[in-house]
């Protein structure tokens, strides 16, 4: 049994983001969707859909996630660390370059948070709702994209 116990704390400390878990501490508050980010970038939107996130607020609670009037309670999420090489490797390509600097992420590596969720057609042209895959860039200072489009968003009561 020990052996057991033993097995399965080691996967959870090497596979950490597979864990299912709420919405961690360092993400939890309202955040605004501040401005776009100058990505190089595929994406299936135009400016005029990208322009029309700015402004809009994003919140997340120990067990749910809010964008506008969609809520996801109880969501499964993926936490995990993510290293600028490993983040430009998968988000360039085929005419699209996004890389740490470009977004302003001043660090070797940050906190990716997936929030998973059933398809949504809330932003026509994408299965995506703003804010549930994020980059922490700092404590109140967060990336996420939406369409191929990145944008920043502030916490709305800075800690």
């Amino acid at each position: 049994m020990l052996r057991v116990l033993l097995g399965i704390t080691l996967f959870f400390i090497f596979f950490p983001s597979i864990a299912a878990q709420g919405i961690p501490q360092e993400l939890r508050g309202k955040w605004r969707v501040s401005r776009i980010l100058p990505a190089q970038t595929v994406s299936c939107w135009g400016d005029k859909e990208a322009r029309g996130l700015i402004g809009t607020e994003i919140e997340y609670t120990a067990d749910s996630f809010r964008w506008k009037d969609k809520v996801i309670s109880h969501p499964s999420v993926e936490v995990a660390v993510v290293t600028a090489d490993e983040f430009q490797k998968e988000n360039s390509g085929s005419g699209s370059f996004v890389n740490f600097g470009i977004l302003g992420i001043r660090v070797s590596q940050t906190t990716r948070i997936k929030i998973n969720h059933p398809a949504a057609d809330i932003t026509h042209g994408s299965i995506e709702i703003p804010g549930d895959d994020v980059l922490m860039k700092d404590g109140n200072t967060i990336v996420l994209s939406v369409c191929g489009v990145y944008f920043q968003g502030k916490r709305e009561r800075p800690r």
